[in-house]
């Protein structure tokens, strides 16, 4: 087992009228990608801006290499915000080389600039770059002073298909230098593929945590059968089936795929936009935290 590089310790944040967190307590091993998923509103925010230093929780206390946040955290931590403002009219290479110059050590610029894929963008101004751009000279800032340990915060919100998926790529490679991450997402697809270990916090609490795939074989059979809410007759309705009714759709868990399948046939139940898939870490997301709209 290895120790742990994080320990959140019975973190608890109130505010007037507001428990936003109540009683979290995690340990996250050196070299791991942790990631913390939930709703809106439900914690999950809170939580990781405890973590950073930003917030002072109400009780509670994180701990960094078994001792208190403090001068050895801060230089040794990376984050990446949900927003960042930059110094207008600096080139990417002089934004690098302005935070650079805020640690006592830290990485070579170029190294950054081609870790990052940023070597193309050095001499661009960085009010020029495109969203996908932008992150990775956001990420470039927040591994400058090659940081152990690295916060994530939504870092690929915004982005089109195909920069997330490039800036995913970035973050294996990162994980490939055994660097412990600490992420927050609303992609599951992200988390999923990403992370070692998820915490899923819901009104304050954490209320799973596990390997993302042992998560769902606990929650979920072997797989998910999805049929548009139009082709499931009310007749197939009292059927022995574990039936989730979504708003557009009809999902059923099944460890026997073909009895479902000849139990759906003998019930004249329309195959032919059938969908068969194995459950994701969406399915356990609303399983766990419900499918009704949070504000």
């Amino acid at each position: 087992m290895r120790a742990p590089i994080l320990e959140v310790r019975d973190l608890l944040k109130q505010y007037p009228g507001v428990t936003a967190v109540n009683g979290i307590s995690f340990s996250v091993p050196e070299g791991m990608c942790f990631g913390l998923l939930g709703p809106n509103g439900a914690g999950k925010t809170t939580t990781i801006e405890i973590m950073e230093g930003i917030l002072t929780p109400t009780a509670g206390e994180v701990r960094y290499r078994g001792e208190p946040l403090g001068e050895r955290f801060r230089e040794e931590a990376g984050i990446l915000f949900q927003a960042t403002a930059l110094q207008n009219f600096l080139t990417v290479r002089q934004s690098l080389a302005m935070f650079h110059g805020l640690y006592a050590h830290g990485r070579d610029i170029d190294e950054l600039l081609k870790l990052c894929s940023l070597e193309a963008l050095a001499e661009r101004d960085n009010r020029k770059l495109s969203g996908g751009q932008l992150q990775r000279l956001l990420l470039a800032i927040a591994l400058v002073n090659d940081p152990a340990v690295l916060f994530l915060d939504e870092p690929t919100t915004g982005l089109d298909p195909q920069a997330r998926r490039n800036f995913w790529a970035l973050i294996d490679s990162i994980k490939a230098q055994r660097k412990t991450i600490i992420l927050t997402t609303h992609y599951m697809e992200e988390a999923e593929l990403l992370c070692d270990e998820i915490a899923i916090v819901d009104r304050g609490r954490i209320i799973a945590q596990g390997a993302p795939r042992a998560l769902l074989r606990e929650h979920f059979a072997a797989v998910l059968l999805e049929l548009p809410r139009a082709d499931f007759p009310d007749g197939a309705r009292k059927l022995p089936l574990q039936r989730i009714d979504a708003d557009d759709r009809v999902e059923i868990t099944t460890d026997d795929l073909d009895a479902t399948l000849r139990t759906l046939i003998g019930a004249e139940v329309p195959l032919k936009n059938l969908r068969i898939r194995p459950a994701n870490l969406e399915d356990l997301f609303l399983e766990l935290t419900g499918r009704e709209l949070r504000a």
